[in-house]
């Protein structure tokens, strides 16, 4: 964890806090500005100043002569970052205002109109006074007289008086005739001189649009029209406006030229849309926004501090600007490779000399993983874990089982299908790529599976399964062979469902379109006994893990869960008032995913960033994304049970728990996976069906309606028209969206993240990067006896050079890990749940049922009759365990996209 850095106060600072004790929010004297007097200057240190502010109690006049005392008590979270933003004079007016007891000012609202008007009824005003202290928890209170009939409290508006944003948790009133009211912010609150507009907190009961009580109506309405801003101007850090742009702002086009990258969004290319930031347009393209550093999220969509200090954003920091450039600098050769296999086992044994690093004990704590720091030597070493998959069983990467076994229970459980069309055929135009017909025939698969069945006969039982990135990668294998160093083909791989439930692979297909004068080159490779066969097999077993790598981290994880999640987050801010049960039961699982998606646009994804340095595809990465978006993203399939049917995976059967019944049993993903759905369906059932007893009160919703239509016409745009959209006219549509949105936050989410260093941290198990082309793909006589003589150089030539690996493996490993402040599935519910005691007896449910979850994989991992996850030197598939320990642990299902 990093340790907050020692403040170095200027001689300016300290004249303008003369006395020894200062402080962040004040327990000590008062901060004067400069004193002159010699005088008084001489006897200072015998003069003690007391300053004990009475606190002030806030009346209504023509009030009843009935009323109670009431008592507000506001939590604030004392943060680093708002200190040291505020050292200076702001810091000592800030101090006078809370030794004055006005550090907030409080406007308690009435749920109720007055009946007798029909108007508001006359807000109660008061300041909370800082009263203690108590490590980052800063304690506020503010006294009310409080009339009998002001009624239900239904929230309360804040004026920040200080300079700073203030981080409040919650405001509790007690005294409060019918019971303690509790209303939980989790909010930045703004300063007064920064915005003007007051933010306004309601309380933790929830309430439909239409049940909305009468004295919170308009707030309501004016709340949601203060997030959705007027789409104008460039936002600030400090604002919480949610609207939706383009990706254009992937590289700074004006002073790099190369980094300009296809819009995505749009005719041309169909994408989902972002956070607007409403930056300035460059000066050589004005559809491309400038590129600033610091890209905007609405406010309270940042990082906790703990985020903050200890995880994501450091530590991806740290990787970009010291590891990487460090690595550069100790690699003078960027296109070096390995000179053979035990120089990579070195990268976990004795790892690789850095240069000096600037701070090198602050990377030491921020990446204590990688960097280990040589005593008595000014350099320090990047020595890489050893992944688990390579210390159960060195030579794993190299079965042929074992890459059949991570279709179903590695990183990418997504992409396998069931085969239900026969011949194979492409639908790339064959005027462009080549002949459309598959070279696998019906003879080569009849062969490979010993002639047991026919090929019909095996569709039809259902045993043959493909990996097929044909159609996908093939229009762009001329362009990325264009780059340098770069080797593309589209692929296909067949599988064939043995008896115990294992896959055995028996085919790959590798296909290069016309090029350079050259007609198409197509080629099949089988398992082979004989060496010259069984290097090819290794070789386009090479080619198609970094396919799949690529697709992997391009479709199964950015696209799909980041990129497409984040409309969802910005319609829900925009749509829905956080009174609204909905808003409460979603924003758990929409935290921090605008933030992290803004991070990897400003660095990861960004142009010429790590990921186009690591992955084959270059340049052409997030495009190519933009084209799986536009032919095959579907939200109706988006949910685990329709993904699963809609690959063949599965079928629906109501006679099989959770009503589905798998193609392969022993699916690890899968049948970990329904067990997560099965119980947060449950859950979303119960929650809806408390909120919505009538059917018609769904599609009389005006709120969730107008959610639905922002995310199908506006965040997702490009696909407004598609007539596969879901509608919501009842409970029960509600549920299958709200799971589809819930499940790509969490399962899915964690299916394919966190497992990253485990499945890939040995880079030549999951290359996401391949130099090479084929041996045997017209070569010279030179090319192909070279290879004969030494096929270990062509494999070591084919996977990524030394900095595309170590790059690589540093960004694995950062982003599969947990952050110290994790926020788990089903582990703790929200305030609102609470407060109910339907919904806090339905929580309660799902926890409980997620512990057991935990216990059944546990027990399915120690079958021995569940081959795709046990045996010997298997890594058990644990990917679905809800709940996780901070780290590298390769467990665990957060509430959200944040990593």
């Amino acid at each position: 964890m990093l340790k907050p850095q020692q403040i170095h106060q200027s001689r300016f600072i300290r004249n303008l806090l003369p006395f020894p004790s200062q402080f962040i929010h004040g327990f000590s004297t008062l901060a004067f500005l400069p004193l002159h007097n010699s005088k008084i200057n001489q006897t200072r240190k015998n003069v003690k100043l007391v300053f004990r502010p009475t606190p002030v109690k806030a009346t209504l006049t023509n009030t009843t002569d009935k009323s109670v005392a009431v008592k507000a008590t506001v939590v604030a979270k004392q943060t680093v970052t708002s200190f040291i933003k505020n050292i200076g004079i702001q810091q000592g007016l800030d101090e006078i205002q809370d030794l004055l007891g006005k550090t907030l000012l409080l406007e308690l609202v009435a749920a109720h109109l007055d009946p007798k008007t029909g108007l508001e009824k006359k807000r109660i005003k008061g300041y909370a006074h800082r009263v203690s202290k108590d490590g980052s928890n800063v304690k506020y209170e503010a006294e009310f007289e409080f009339p009998a009939d002001f009624g239900e409290i239904g929230a309360v508006v804040v004026e920040n008086e200080h300079h700073k944003e203030i981080f409040i948790e919650d405001i509790v009133f007690d005294g409060v005739p019918n019971g303690t009211v509790s209303v939980n912010c989790n909010s930045w609150v703004h300063s007064k001189f920064d915005n003007p507009r007051n933010r306004v907190f309601f309380t933790n009961k929830s309430y439909l649009p239409s049940e909305t009580p009468s004295g919170l109506r308009k707030l309501r309405e004016d709340e949601l029209l203060n997030l959705q801003g007027n789409g104008q101007g460039e936002r600030k850090s400090s604002e919480r406006i949610y609207d939706y742009d383009v990706y254009n702002d992937l590289g700074d086009i004006d002073t790099e030229p190369t980094k300009k990258r296809s819009i995505l969004g749009g005719k041309d290319f169909p994408y989902p849309r972002r956070c607007r930031t409403g930056r300035p347009r460059c000066r050589t393209d004005p559809s491309y926004e400038k590129w600033e550093e610091g890209f905007y999220v609405p406010r309270d969509e940042a990082f906790s501090e703990v985020k903050q200090l200890t995880f994501s954003t450091n530590f991806i920091y740290s990787m970009l600007t010291a590891i990487i450039p460090s690595l550069e600098a100790s690699i003078l050769d960027p296109d070096m490779g390995f000179p053979n296999f035990n120089a990579i086992d070195e990268l976990y044994t004795q790892g690789l000399n850095l240069p000096t690093l600037d701070k090198k004990e602050l990377w030491k704590s921020v990446l204590p993983r990688l960097i280990k720091t040589v005593s008595d030597e000014a350099h320090s070493i990047l020595r890489f874990e050893t992944p688990e998959t390579l210390d159960r069983d060195k030579f794993f990467w190299l079965r042929d089982e074992e890459f059949a076994r991570q279709t179903l229970a590695g990183l990418n459980p997504l992409s396998i299908k069931l085969v239900t069309e026969w011949p194979l055929k492409s639908i790339l135009d064959p005027e462009t790529y080549g002949p459309a017909e598959s070279a696998i025939t019906t003879d080569l698969i009849q062969r490979e599976i010993n002639e047991v069945m026919t090929v019909h006969k095996a569709i039809d039982q259902k045993r043959l399964f493909i990996l097929d990135y044909h159609d996908l990668f093939l229009p762009y294998a001329e362009r990325v062979r264009d780059l340098k160093g770069r080797a593309l083909y589209g692929s296909r791989t067949i599988f064939f469902l043995n008896p115990d439930e294992t896959l055995k692979p028996i085919a790959i297909e590798l296909t290069r379109p016309p090029m350079d004068g050259k007609p198409q080159w197509k080629e099949v490779y089988t398992p082979c006994l004989h060496s010259t066969g069984d290097w090819l097999w290794k070789l386009a077993k090479t080619q198609v893990l970094a396919h799949d790598s690529i697709y992997h981290q391009l479709v199964s994880h950015w696209l799909r869960t980041h990129a497409c999640g984040e409309p969802y987050v910005i319609a829900t801010n925009r749509c829905l008032s956080v009174m609204h049960p909905i808003y409460r039961l979603l924003h758990p699982h929409l935290r921090y995913t605008m933030e992290i998606n803004a991070l990897a646009r400003e660095s990861l994804v960004a142009a010429d960033g790590p990921i186009e340095k690591i992955m084959t595809l270059g340049k052409y990465y997030l495009e190519v994304g933009s084209v799986f978006y536009d032919q095959h993203w579907r939200f109706d399939q988006q949910s685990l049970p329709a993904d699963l049917i809609s690959r063949g995976m599965a079928e629906e059967d109501p006679s099989v728990p959770q009503g589905l019944r798998l193609t392969i049993k022993d699916y690890p993903y899968a049948s970990d996976g329904l067990l997560l759905w099965d119980a947060l369906k449950q859950w979303v059932t119960e929650y809806v069906n408390h909120y919505y007893p009538n059917p018609s009160m769904v599609e009389a919703d005006q709120e969730l309606q107008a959610w639905w239509t922002e995310i199908r016409t506006v965040g997702h745009g490009d696909k407004k028209d598609e007539p596969w959209w879901p509608v919501l006219k009842t409970p029960k549509d509600l549920i299958e969206i709200l799971m589809t949105i819930i499940w790509v936050a969490t399962g899915q989410h964690a299916a394919v993240n966190f497992g990253q260093y485990t499945y890939a941290g040995y880079f030549p198990s999951r290359p996401s990067f391949t130099r090479a082309k084929m041996p045997n793909e017209d070569p010279t006589d030179n090319e192909w006896r070279r290879f004969l003589r030494k096929p270990e150089v062509a494999l070591l030539e084919c996977l990524p050079s030394q900095i595309q690996a170590t790059r690589a493996m540093a960004v694995w490993d950062v982003i599969s890990h947990h952050s110290p402040d994790e926020e788990y599935v089903g582990d703790k519910p929200e305030p609102s749940w609470v407060e109910d005691p339907v919904i806090r007896a339905a929580f309660e449910r799902l926890h409980g049922k997620l512990k057991q979850v935990e216990g059944i994989i546990d027990e399915r991992n120690g079958d021995c009759n569940l081959k795709n996850r046990n045996g010997a030197g298997i890594t058990p598939y644990e990917l679905l365990k809800p709940f996780s320990e901070p780290g590298v642990t390769g467990m665990g299902v957060p509430n959200s996209v944040s990593i």
